[in-house]
């Protein structure tokens, strides 16, 4: 076929982990992440532990996947409401509910995975505290397959609309430039952490005062990567 290597894309094929080791078996190299990588940082959960391992900060909430609704209570209490339950195979907002009274804590847990398990073919569910008034912040990470990684600055995607976003700036205008700092270099700490290969985007959580949160990693360069090659002049 005289094909040397295949680029997935940014969505369908891009995150698929069978995919990536199925092209790596024929001898043809993917151009991206190592499937093992797509395995553990698309499991949110599994990410999670990962990060907290590695020292990056994580929201306060569940350490691993919620095995049932009591285990979800019994986790509610100790973190206190507001909670989000999220799928952890989940994105775009789907298979995700906020909490806000202890009373809607069963429907949401239920609904959640329902819908988790429809969207997704997986209903495994994790909780994490609920940050109010939150930043969404995203840094572009690069790395090669000798351990080498940078990252490209961040993109802020604050303005959504049903959790899906609406506007990407960059940079921030609510990051100082210590804090840009401090976010980039625990960006390269976390893609590190799961030998990370090409293209992706470390996300974050910040809350009002500055305090920020690693909530997931896209194993794979997103539709809004132009944002980042204008601000940079690099052809990502």
């Amino acid at each position: 076929l005289n094909c040397d290597g295949i680029h997935p894309g940014y969505g369908f094929l891009s995150e698929n982990a069978d995919f990536a080791d199925l092209v790596e078996s024929e001898g043809i190299k993917f151009i991206g992440p190592k499937g093992k990588v797509i395995r553990l940082m698309g499991e949110k959960s599994n990410a999670r532990e990962l990060m907290i391992k590695s020292g990056v900060p994580v929201v306060p909430g569940s350490t691993g996947v919620v095995e049932d609704l009591d285990d979800a209570k019994e986790i509610i209490n100790q973190i206190g409401l507001p909670v989000l339950i999220k799928a952890s195979n989940g994105g775009g907002g789907r298979g995700m509910r906020a909490v806000y009274n202890t009373d809607e804590i069963e429907n949401a847990f239920l609904s959640a995975k329902n819908e988790a398990l429809s969207a997704f073919g997986n209903d495994d569910m994790y909780i994490e505290k609920l940050i109010v008034e939150p930043k969404h912040i995203e840094f572009q990470i690069l790395a090669d397959k000798f351990g080498n990684v940078v990252h490209l600055g961040e993109r802020e995607c604050s303005i959504q609309r049903k959790n899906q976003k609406m506007i990407e700036e960059s940079p921030s205008t609510f990051l100082s430039p210590e804090l840009r700092r401090e976010m980039g270099e625990v960006s390269i700490k976390a893609a590190i952490s799961c030998n990370y290969e090409n293209a992706g985007t470390i996300e974050f959580i910040v809350d009002k005062d500055k305090n920020y949160y690693f909530i997931e990693m896209n194993t794979r360069i997103q539709v809004e990567h132009p944002v980042t090659e204008m601000v940079t002049g690099i052809d990502l």
